[in-house]
């Protein structure tokens, strides 16, 4: 295997893991809930715990590998991953399984923050778009797996399996990583890491996504204190020496557009994820099988159409791309919102095109931000773009759902057809926003993080 095929194999394997975990755990947790007596809002625990480890740590994952090196970053976060996993699979309680998906989340956080830095590093300049296409092949490919896959083992081998499967995916994992990818090169003296604006940033994203979900407590006090939080983070980082986020990066044009635009676009594809279930069901009548076999459209759509995007990246620069693939997104939600209620299959289309205009803006995106990107801030910036998706994912389910159910709550398929339509015309409006972040910030010009440096 030529050595890059080989580091683009195991930085692919990482990101399939650390997708998985995210979505394979959901189909064990009527099985938790009857091994621990558990009610089901306790067991739901088991997915939130990965989520806020994943979202409150990615870009302070970014960040420690730029300092201690991200190879060695991205080995220890695969071992805390496979080690939660397998912590997990013994657990004997439920809080215990609870702190073993939050340890293991934290390693996710490392391999989702790293991954892409890790491109930028070891992979020559034409490469990176098809890299960049193949991780959110193999990302999307890992989601769309997760829930089938974990049915197969709940209901052939139990719950444990489940969690034994990760353990033995991040073992190898780590083989190859720790094989494949070049050394660090030598550590120089640095800035020291800032431990009070991570553990501010740390608290108010778990605050955020709390308030989010709704999974413990009052929404409006979590809300409360991830916005304090938040202001006193950007008050913090101003005047620390050693910053976690340098101030000046919230004002660069070209990581602006690439991080809030990536949120937009995730929140949407995470609207067609919560509410297509209650249109499918309650307008087109479809019974479980068919409204999952119909919902699997995006993910294959997305699986399918990221190597080639990648390569389209390469070819034709990351700009153009990154609007084309904004364009064909919001092409899907037109037709989402124009959908006749009774035909699953125009609904599997519009879906389809929905999430293969993510794939193309994502490869797009990713490429030129990261482009972008002083070899010294490649992990931070790597994470703050995982965190933008993140909280797009959060955001979207909380968002976007709300939308739907304001007009659907009356009741009725009229009601339903109603807030569907409200939905998906936010999101075509949504995405034209993207269009004009990308246009007017991130074809600007110079990047203000990396002197001279731009996107192609």
């Amino acid at each position: 295997m030529k050595p890059h095929t080989a580091i683009l194999a195991s930085l692919s394997l990482s990101a399939l893991l650390s997708s998985l975990g995210t979505s394979i755990a959901n189909v064990a947790l009527p099985a938790l809930a009857q091994a621990f007596h558990a009610p089901l809002p306790a067991v739901q625990w088991v997915v939130l715990a990965y989520l806020l480890g994943v979202s409150s740590l990615a870009v302070v994952a970014g960040r420690l590998g730029d300092l201690v090196g991200r190879k060695r970053l991205l080995l220890a976060g695969i071992a805390m991953f496979g080690l939660g996993a397998g912590l997990c699979a013994a657990a004997p309680s439920l809080p215990l399984l609870i702190a073993a998906r939050l340890l293991q989340g934290a390693g996710a956080a490392a391999m989702m923050a790293l991954t892409m830095a890790a491109v930028k590093d070891t992979l020559p300049a034409a490469e990176t778009g098809r890299a960049m296409g193949m991780l959110g092949t193999v990302s999307a490919a890992g989601t769309a797996l997760g829930p089938s896959l974990g049915g197969v083992l709940v209901a052939g081998s139990g719950w444990p399996a489940v969690f034994l499967l990760q353990a033995a995916g991040g073992l190898a994992a780590l083989a190859c990583a720790a094989r494949c990818l070049p050394a660090d090169p030598p550590r120089r003296a640095g800035p020291r890491f800032d431990h009070a604006g991570t553990l501010l940033l740390a608290l108010t994203l778990t605050a955020f996504a709390l308030a989010t979900t709704g999974a413990a407590g009052p929404r409006g006090a979590w809300l409360a204190l991830a916005t304090g939080g938040a202001i006193l983070f950007v008050h913090v980082e101003r005047r620390s020496a050693a910053p976690l986020v340098e101030p000046a990066l919230f004002g660069d044009p070209v990581l602006a557009a690439g991080v809030l635009t990536s949120m937009l676009a995730t929140a949407v594809v995470m609207a067609t994820l919560v509410v297509g279930p209650f249109y499918l069901t309650g307008v087109m009548g479809l019974e479980a099988g068919r409204m999952g076999f119909v919902m699997a459209a995006g993910p294959v759509a997305a699986a399918l159409a990221g190597l080639p995007a990648g390569r389209a990246v390469d070819r034709l620069g990351a700009r153009w791309n990154a609007l084309a693939g904004l364009a064909a997104m919001i092409a899907g939600a037109c037709l989402l919102w124009s959908l006749p209620p009774s035909t699953p299959a125009a609904y599997g289309a519009s879906i389809a095109v929905l999430t293969a205009g993510y794939a193309l803006f994502q490869a797009a995106n990713n490429t030129a931000v990261m482009a972008a990107a002083a070899a010294e801030r490649r992990g931070l910036v790597s994470g703050l773009l995982n965190l933008s998706r993140n909280l797009g994912l959060i955001g979207g389910a909380a968002g976007m759902s709300a939308v739907f159910m304001d007009t659907a709550a009356a009741g009725g398929q009229e009601a339903v057809v109603a807030g569907f339509r409200s939905c998906f015309g936010l999101a075509a409006v949504l995405l034209g926003l993207g269009c004009v972040l990308v246009i007017v910030l991130q074809w600007s010009g110079k990047s203000s993080y990396s002197p001279g440096a731009r996107g192609r």
